[in-house]
């Protein structure tokens, strides 16, 4: 874990430290503008050092609680076709269909994430998490969703989703692993060339991240406890509920917002976003 982000003179400004996070973590978390580059470098430019890749993964739990007290109903439903398809066989539902392609579309991440924290115990202080890294992936990610943005098709909705959709977009989420990809962006860029509609898209979007996140955010919580052992839990928890907060505000606003407009004001703000951290990186 990075010591840097815990190297503070009170527990009121870790608290304001965590507070930040979390706000950060829930403004950009379900955007398509990359979470996890935000926690990066939101930090750093503000003198407290990378937190780490263990505090991101927890913060964002804030985030899954959001998600899925959002959309509770639908989960809820999701949640019946499956058990209906295991009990009957009853596996034609939209809702049996869509926890398929849920389950089927966790399993590449899963697979990806797992070999990363067995075979690449550097990961955390590589290139990958660098600003110039994840200003080019932020660049190259606004290229791909302009890209779809032109060609998709969007006609597809969550009720037509089949089991391979599912697989397609969850090995697209596997690029979130990279920082600076977004989750959120990748698996909506994969949705739209795949010829989702943009409204259905994000929604499946936020349905399909709520294993690989909380999974990730769990394997994470205990190094975290650890390190926030000695100025107690208090910190940690404010910045998960912030995020939680902040999360739910985003989604309802997402949500409200593809049902009428393009994606091409995060295509811009990634494209921006990109050359203003290579610029700033080129300065210092």
């Amino acid at each position: 874990m990075n010591t840097e982000f815990y190297t503070v003179t009170s527990f009121v400004e870790l608290c304001f430290r965590y507070l930040v996070l979390g706000v950060v973590q829930g403004l950009t978390e379900f955007l398509p503008i990359s979470s996890t580059a935000h926690l990066r470098v939101v930090p750093t430019l503000l003198g407290w050092g990378d937190p780490g890749v263990a505090v991101t993964a927890v913060i964002q739990l804030g985030s899954i609680f959001a998600v899925i007290g959002y959309f509770r109903r639908d989960l809820l439903l999701v949640f019946k076709g499956f058990s209906l398809g295991i009990r009957n066989g009853q596996w034609l539902s939209p809702e049996a269909r869509l926890g398929i392609s849920i389950s089927l579309g966790t399993v590449p991440i899963l697979i990806a994430g797992l070999a990363i924290k067995c075979f690449w115990p550097g990961y955390e202080n590589s290139f990958l998490r660098s600003i110039p890294s994840i200003a080019i992936v932020s660049i190259v990610m606004s290229i791909l969703l302009a890209w779809v943005e032109i060609v998709g098709s969007r006609k597809k909705t969550l009720i037509d989703v089949q089991a391979s959709d599912g697989l397609v977009v969850g090995i697209g989420q596997v690029f979130a692993l990279i920082p600076g990809a977004s989750r959120s962006g990748v698996t909506l860029t994969t949705a739209l060339s795949n010829g989702w509609r943009r409204k259905d898209a994000a929604r499946f979007s936020f349905l399909l991240g709520i294993p690989a996140i909380s999974i990730a955010g769990l394997v994470e919580l205990k190094d975290v406890l650890e390190g926030s052992s000695e100025l107690g839990l208090f910190p940690l928890i404010l910045g998960i509920f912030s995020a939680m907060v902040m999360s739910w505000i985003s989604i309802h606003w997402l949500i409200k917002y593809l049902q009428s407009h393009s994606t091409w004001i995060f295509v811009a703000y990634r494209m921006f976003f990109g050359i203003f951290l290579l610029a700033l990186w080129a300065r210092f």
